[in-house]
């Protein structure tokens, strides 16, 4: 199968559309199929061969976090161009909310095309204002996938259209890596990974629980992974406890798996705007117990607790008090190590390719024009 995929943000930017559409397209072009991804960048940029570029890309603000996209009637140029030279049998489209390339493409193709929607959001006064133009362009979609209940209800309450339940799928053995003797801790390791400059990540609750969770375990360390203003930051921590946390930058895909294998609890204390929560099961893949806010996608990952703790979103105190449990409880530890490398199976790209692969088969089948369907036995 020849397979367009529309990536909306700027490749040369991390996140975790980016990083799920790379191993998507990794595991495709593993089974046969040949795939290009069309995203925002310069022509110059060190970048897969599969990457096709459109143009630099504008960054603007969107769900609490600044998006790297690209919009206008150049950009729309090179778009066709793409479709028309790809020959492909489906495109696939991502965000398409969004005014970025999975818009343009939605309009010019003429293939069947799969939708899936990674954002989850409450209010939105642009998704509200632009309803007509999403509305019709939602119309061609053959399949729209949402890849948790969060993203779905998005979908539904904005644009009034249904999606199949299609979960983000990490390579699950890849986190089964040994641990980084030089990140472990005598009374236990925590780790932190996410911009630091966007407050729904939560840092900053996880650095104000920091000081009475160093209290009671004085020996304990916490790894903070991620860009952003790290001097400023560690200059608002009190001195009696800043030795003790470690920020690392960004970190390589590598880098990150150790981190997780060497902690103890990995900690997401995120206060709004995830749709799903990736690195929740790149931790449970790792074997660190999780310790995540009571965000309704978080609890989704967790299965409700019983792969990990769940706190109070915001509640220093509670994340506090419940890290202090974890780390004086190594067999309750040992049980969510146990139940969650059994439950993040679940989102190992094997399974997870197969069911988006099989919403291409059928809307293929159906071809595009809006029939909207569901996988049989899918939620």
């Amino acid at each position: 199968m020849k397979v367009g995929i529309a990536c909306p943000y700027s490749w040369d930017v991390p996140g975790g559309v980016q990083v799920h559409i790379r191993d998507f397209t990794e595991e495709l072009t593993r089974r046969g199929h040949t795939v290009s991804v069309l995203a925002p960048g310069d022509d110059d940029d060190d970048l897969p061969p599969y990457i096709t570029t459109v143009g630099r890309p504008v960054a603007i603000p969107y769900n609490g976090s600044v998006a790297r996209v690209a919009f206008g009637p150049r950009i729309a140029a090179r778009v066709r161009r793409w479709l028309v030279d790809g020959e492909f049998d489906v495109v696939h489209v991502h965000e398409p909310a969004s005014l970025s390339l999975g818009l343009i493409t939605t309009w010019w193709a003429e293939v069947p095309i799969v939708a899936t929607s990674h954002s989850a959001m409450r209010r939105s006064r642009a998704m509200s204002a632009a309803q007509g133009i999403l509305k019709s362009a939602f119309e061609k979609f053959a399949a729209h996938i949402a890849v948790s209940e969060e993203a779905r209800r998005t979908v539904v309450e904005h644009l009034g259209v249904d999606a199949v339940l299609i979960p983000n799928g990490l390579y699950v053995d890849r986190f089964a890596v040994p641990p980084r003797q030089s990140w472990r801790a005598e009374d236990g390791t925590l780790s932190f990974l996410g911009r630091l400059d966007e407050p729904r990540k939560g840092l900053q609750v996880l650095l104000k629980a920091w000081p009475a969770i160093h209290d009671a375990f004085p020996r304990a360390r916490l790894l903070v992974a991620g860009r952003g203003e790290i001097d400023e930051i560690r200059r608002g921590i009190d001195p009696r406890h800043r030795d003790a946390v470690e920020f690392l930058g960004g970190v390589s895909d590598d880098d990150k798996a150790a981190m997780l294998a060497s902690s103890d609890i990995y900690v997401a204390p995120h206060i709004g705007g995830e749709s799903f929560g990736i690195v929740l099961a790149e931790a449970m893949a790792a074997g660190a117990p999780v310790l995540a806010s009571e965000l309704e996608a978080f609890q989704a990952v967790l299965d409700d607790g019983r792969l990990g703790a769940l706190v109070p979103v915001g509640d220093a105190s509670a994340l506090a008090a419940e890290a202090i449990g974890l780390l004086g409880d190594p067999a309750r530890r040992a049980r969510y190590r146990a139940a969650a490398s059994l439950g993040v199976r679940r989102y190992d790209w094997a399974r997870v390719a197969d069911e988006v692969l099989a919403v291409y088969e059928m809307a293929v089948a159906v071809g595009s024009g809006g029939h909207t369907f569901k996988l049989p036995g899918l939620p």
